[in-house]
């Protein structure tokens, strides 16, 4: 699949969050080592902490799918400086990822960064070290 499929999927999956709390939609698209992918949006609740971030959600998906390894995750949001994933799921994706896992932070026009998951979360806390 090309970046700019990767891009379409990755709006398709915004497109249907459920967001009548913060008006806030985010999409999220997974690509793992195998090369499969795997989708996610924002699930919101009127009990905020009940929600689901967007890429949980897709990690919950991937691992349904029987994978355990990111590769590459696309971060859609409104915003025109693209999405970054919030601390709590920083963890997450760290948790299925290498130093080399990179994050592309995307608005609805594309790909506006990319980082390593070692840049967006240094010094982490993973499962080597339990």
């Amino acid at each position: 699949m090309s970046e700019e499929n990767h891009i379409k999927a990755t709006r398709e999956a915004m497109s249907k969050a459920y967001v009548p709390y913060s008006n806030y939609p985010v999409g999220v698209l997974i690509v793992t080592d195998n090369g499969n992918t795997y989708t996610g949006c924002n699930v919101e609740n009127a009990s905020y902490p009940l929600g689901n971030c967007a890429e949980a959600s897709a990690i919950a998906s991937m691992v349904m799918g029987g994978e355990k390894k990111i590769k590459h995750i696309y971060v859609m949001t409104k915003n025109d400086e693209g999405g970054i994933p919030c601390g709590g799921c920083r963890q997450r994706i760290r948790e299925f990822s290498d130093s080399n896992t990179e994050v592309f932070m995307c608005s609805k026009d594309g790909v506006q960064g990319r980082v390593n998951i070692s840049e967006l979360l240094p010094n982490s806390f993973g499962p080597e070290h339990l």
